[in-house]
């Protein structure tokens, strides 16, 4: 605007001020329509008519179109019943959360298959039950979904793979079942997170895995079985990996841990071989755990290997050295 009027420019201003202080009839009504669905909470105390819907709690709107864009509900026990069904007429949003709203219960309403734009969703620490709901594969422009600490229960839907733009996943503390789809976050960009923990989670790990750059794995408390190895690699720019509490059953002796690690903890499975002596060389580990398996052979020395107690290796079939009891010394003249 080069060359206007200050008077231009004020009411350039004015005008600017005005939309970002207002938002769109259809998301005023659609905000109303949730405070009577949920009993009109003293949560949304702030919902008057008498201001702007912009300027109410929990709600978060574009500065220049004035649309809502966030829904953001945090702690409150004692608001209850079902998720609404008109969130799904805030077209405009692109994040939506309720958190640890523990009497919210139901089903995730396919309603929430509108909103196209919606890039975070996170529903956690509720009573909510029912499926993983398979619509969520329809929304595309989604990167991180958390429905964590919930009662959802069923398989998780293989077309979640086809969210290319999907990072992260959080369905921790479910009681979910079935086996985990190959191509979860097969297209996401590098540094997945995928957290799948506290479930019922049974069959293998899939080998698919192994071409995705995660950055965070945790897969702990589950019934899964057999090979884990697609999810190491030197290369790999893994920092957290918990595979602990399955029926995991591999040979660890060749794997090669990732470089970058910080955490491992492989604990209560059934995993065989030996550690191999490249962990010691993992200077960011700081938590390792291979306890309650099958593992033989000496402990790796040096390096970071110090920072490891006994605790670290208890209940395996026959790993020795420090800090456990010294390895045996085998007679002159042994033969195998």
């Amino acid at each position: 605007m080069a060359g206007a009027s200050p008077i231009l420019l004020l009411s350039f201003l004015l005008v600017s001020m005005a939309v970002a202080d207002q938002c769109h009839d259809d998301d005023h009504a659609a905000l109303v329509a949730i405070d009577i669905a949920m009993g009109s909470p003293y949560h949304f105390a702030s919902w008057t008519p008498d201001s702007a819907c912009c300027d109410w709690d929990d709600v978060d709107c574009d500065a220049d179109t004035g649309r809502v864009v966030g829904l953001r509900v945090y702690q409150d026990s004692n608001m209850s019943g079902a998720i609404p069904d008109a969130i799904g007429n805030l077209t405009f949003l692109e994040t939506l959360t309720l958190h640890h709203l523990p009497a919210i219960s139901g089903v995730i309403p396919d309603s929430l298959a509108t909103l196209s734009n919606l890039s975070e969703l996170t529903i956690s620490y509720t009573g909510v039950s029912g499926p993983v709901p398979s619509f969520l594969s329809a929304l595309t422009a989604l990167t991180l979904l958390d429905l964590s600490y919930n009662s959802l229960t069923g398989a998780i839907p293989p077309s979640l793979a086809n969210l290319i733009s999907l990072s992260s996943i959080n369905l921790r503390r479910n009681s979910l079942s079935g086996t985990i789809p190959s191509l979860l976050l097969s297209k996401s960009p590098d540094g997945a997170y995928l957290q799948l923990s506290h479930n019922n989670l049974s069959g293998a790990i899939p080998t698919e895995f192994a071409a995705v750059n995660f950055s965070y794995v945790d897969l702990s408390r589950n019934a899964l079985s057999g090979d884990a190895t697609s999810l190491f690699g030197a290369e790999k720019v893994i920092q957290h990996l918990d595979v602990s509490r399955n029926a995991l059953n591999f040979d660890l002796s060749g794997v090669e841990f990732p470089e970058q690690l910080t955490y491992a903890d492989l604990s209560h499975n059934a995993i065989r071989g030996s550690i191999p002596a490249q962990v010691a060389t993992l200077a960011g580990l700081q938590q390792f755990n291979v306890s309650f398996n099958r593992l033989c052979g000496a402990v790796p020395t040096g390096g970071n290997m110090s920072r490891f107690d006994r605790y670290s290796y208890l209940h395996n079939k026959c790993l020795c050295g420090t800090p456990l009891t010294a390895c045996r010394q085998r007679p002159v003249g042994y033969l195998h």
